[in-house]
């Protein structure tokens, strides 16, 4: 797991507060905006393929009803995941992991899949992401999840692609589940990130990145505590080849 590089920004949900979350065609608008990393949610459909969608029910980001994990792909393919967003990305699919990756991949951008099980579906969601990661065209890949049994299952798939262990606020045992599982980095909510956390991160060697942060101010103290790499909505409010306006 060694070597992988953090780009400075991640464009949160694929194209932030621009484009319809986890979909194509908020991933390739990062990547117009000279974005460098993507960052898009993962869960299963009742058949057991990956799909790119965060919510366990489709209601709120696509034109379905009912839950995900209970929807086979073939229902899930039909949906309109663009339009609640607006007009002009009508049609917009609900797309599989698969499709995003080798997007990434084509891009050259940096892809964090966040694990993100439905209830009950942790080592299945795990071990189908990994698996996927594996086959799919070759690209930076980085796996995180709020899951410690989904980022385990993955391992066990990916033991090369590196993981991070997310939080909204890190535990005092963080150091140990991050061991536990192998772990390259943290993540973590922006307003957890103590002096104190960060300062031991540093003396640890860990990278940490932070979300969701759209304020060029937050941003600039977050880079200067140690920050690694920062999620943002905002994809309009940074500059991603200078970030922290240095």
């Amino acid at each position: 797991m060694g070597g992988f590089g953090y780009p400075r920004l991640f464009a949160h949900r694929g194209g932030g507060a621009l484009a319809p979350e986890n979909t194509l065609a908020g991933i390739r608008l990062a990547a117009r905006l000279g974005f460098r990393g993507v960052e898009f949610d993962v869960m299963l459909s009742a058949d057991g393929i990956a799909v790119l969608i965060h919510d366990e029910a489709l209601s709120r980001t696509t034109d379905g009803a009912g839950e995900v994990a209970s929807t086979p792909y073939a229902e899930l393919s039909r949906l309109d995941a663009g339009s609640r967003f607006h007009s002009a990305f009508g049609g917009e699919p609900v797309p599989r992991l698969e499709a995003a990756l080798a997007c990434c991949a084509r891009l050259g951008l940096v892809a964090n899949v966040e694990i993100k099980p439905a209830a009950g579906l942790d080592g299945e969601t795990g071990r189908i992401v990994g698996n996927s990661v594996v086959r799919g065209e070759p690209g930076a890949v980085l796996l995180s999840s709020f899951s410690e049994a989904a980022l385990a299952a993955a391992r066990s798939q990916a033991p090369a692609v590196p993981r991070a262990l997310l939080f909204e606020a890190p535990p005092p045992d963080w150091r140990g589940r991050l061991s536990g599982l192998e772990c390259l980095a943290l993540h973590c909510a922006a307003r957890y990130l103590s002096p104190e956390l960060a300062a031991a991160l540093r003396a640890a060697g860990i990278p940490f990145a932070c979300y969701t942060v759209n304020d060029r101010a937050a941003a600039a103290d977050l880079y200067a505590a140690g920050a690694a790499a920062l999620f943002t909505d905002r994809l309009d409010l940074f500059d991603p080849r200078n970030p922290d306006g240095s």
